[in-house]
């Protein structure tokens, strides 16, 4: 009996590990702008039910995305340094068992947004599609990021009809710049495993901008900035939202200084510091509809 029962709880274990339970930075890189949008639809005020089930659907998500991810590169992340004890990889969970975490987690997300409007529902079947499309995309694009930008963004539209049951102008310039962030932030990742991807054949944004790579991540954060501000603009925000975008924009300029020489451990610290960019665009765009008026 006690050997069963450890059995399970390593399964268990390994199915946390699938899911990058103990590396909640993915949760964090998509919860931002889902939040961003909540509180741009919800005018400083959103219905705390809805919070917390985008709250719940994001951390599902992105716990499923990782399963299927890893379906995906199953013949791949054994010949990468960094991926090479994942799971899958190991031989401790099989592929069978990573498409049923993926449709499990995915279903309870579903459940989640059933409590929602009908057009709430039927776009998050769009982010399902695009969130099972983007693992296989590093097979044919380099840009496979631009489809990881649009599954995380896809939150922006969905937060936008679940409080106003409509998708105003003002979503799409901030979907852009959601979009364009993880331009910025999955290059970052890519550059850690250029070296390997090269060797086993994935296609990445850091080996399509190649020498660019640091050019083309610098001009991508300006035009995200850009957009934020004129997001910020066309919402009438004020000072204090301006000041975060000031904070923020320093956060870019030392993931510039983290990746000037393109050592893989700086590379990885800028993709994670991109968690304190998304939290300031946050904290500035709720403490300014929070002391608006006064």
């Amino acid at each position: 009996m006690n050997g069963r029962r450890t059995d399970w709880r390593e399964r268990l274990h390994q199915y946390w590990l699938l899911v990058r339970a103990d590396r909640p930075i993915g949760i964090f890189l998509l919860l931002w702008p889902a939040l961003w949008a909540l509180w741009l639809a919800g005018e400083g005020h959103p219905d705390p039910w809805v919070v917390l089930i985008f709250v719940l659907g994001t951390a599902l998500m992105r716990s499923a995305g990782c399963a299927v991810n890893d379906y995906a590169d199953r013949d791949f992340d054994g010949q990468v340094a960094r991926t090479c004890q994942r799971p899958l990889a190991t031989g401790a969970v099989s592929p069978r068992e990573a498409i049923a975490v993926f449709v499990v987690l995915s279903l309870a997300a579903f459940g989640l947004v059933l409590f929602l409007n009908t057009l709430t529902i039927l776009n998050s079947l769009v982010a399902l599609f695009l969130a099972a499309l983007y693992p296989f995309m590093k097979r044919h694009t380099h840009m496979p990021q631009l489809f990881l930008g649009m599954a995380f963004g896809w939150a922006v539209p969905m937060a936008f009809t679940a409080l106003q049951g409509q998708i105003p102008p003002l979503a799409w310039p901030l979907f852009a710049a959601t979009v364009i962030w993880a331009l910025i932030y999955d290059t970052m990742y890519a550059m850690v495993d250029r070296e390997d991807d090269l060797k086993v054949g994935i296609k990445s944004t850091a080996i399509l901008f190649g020498r660019y790579d640091r050019l083309v991540i610098g001009l991508l954060q300006l035009l995200m900035l850009a957009l934020l501000a004129w997001v910020g603009w066309q919402a009438g925000r004020g000072v204090i939202y301006a000041v975060g975008l000031l904070i923020g924009a320093g956060l870019f300029v030392y993931q510039q200084w983290l990746i000037r020489d393109r050592v893989p451990a700086k590379c990885f610290q800028a993709f994670l510091n991109n968690h304190y960019f998304g939290m300031v665009v946050f904290f500035a765009l709720a403490l300014d509809y929070l002391f608006e008026g006064t």
